[in-house]
């Protein structure tokens, strides 16, 4: 909030991914009362943000979407915010990119007057890394569960 002269009641926020992280991202966002949608490309995501009550975007189709959004979180670690898709925000908006290296936002495409790009990269592991850590391991775990090996 910082960043921004609103708070997140009532902001409209676009999570890019429905990952580990984009996930939890969007369900704080709205118990905070965001209008949250978050952008995904397999059905099985889309099932996902639909049942947690959240609008849905497809990933691949985000260029000339993205004008209605205040707020831009970004937790894919790759290409996905370039010069086509920032070419369409509206001003104030604030990306803040959350990925891993190498980050998704275009680091060289420029941005409409009085729009912000905050790189934040690989934010939960440098400030928190002991949680980060826990979170990982307990993601490992349960997938070698889920593929029974475990």
């Amino acid at each position: 909030m910082e960043q921004t002269a609103f708070t997140l009641q009532g902001a409209r926020c676009l999570v890019i991914g429905n990952g580990r992280i984009g996930s939890l991202l969007a369900h704080k966002l709205q118990v905070l009362g965001a209008a949250v949608t978050v952008s995904a490309r397999s059905a099985r995501d889309f099932a996902k943000i639909a049942t947690a009550g959240l609008s849905a975007l497809d990933t691949r189709q985000l260029a000339g979407g993205l004008a209605e959004f205040d707020l831009i979180f970004n937790t894919v670690p790759a290409p996905v915010l370039g010069a086509a898709e920032l070419a369409g925000l509206t001003p104030p908006c604030l990306v803040i990119d959350l990925a891993s290296l190498p980050g998704g936002v275009a680091a060289d495409a420029p941005l409409p007057q009085g729009c912000r790009v905050l790189h934040a990269l690989s934010l939960p592991g440098r400030v928190a890394p002991l949680s980060a850590a826990r979170a990982v391991r307990d993601t490992v775990l349960t997938m070698l569960k889920e593929e029974g090996i475990l």
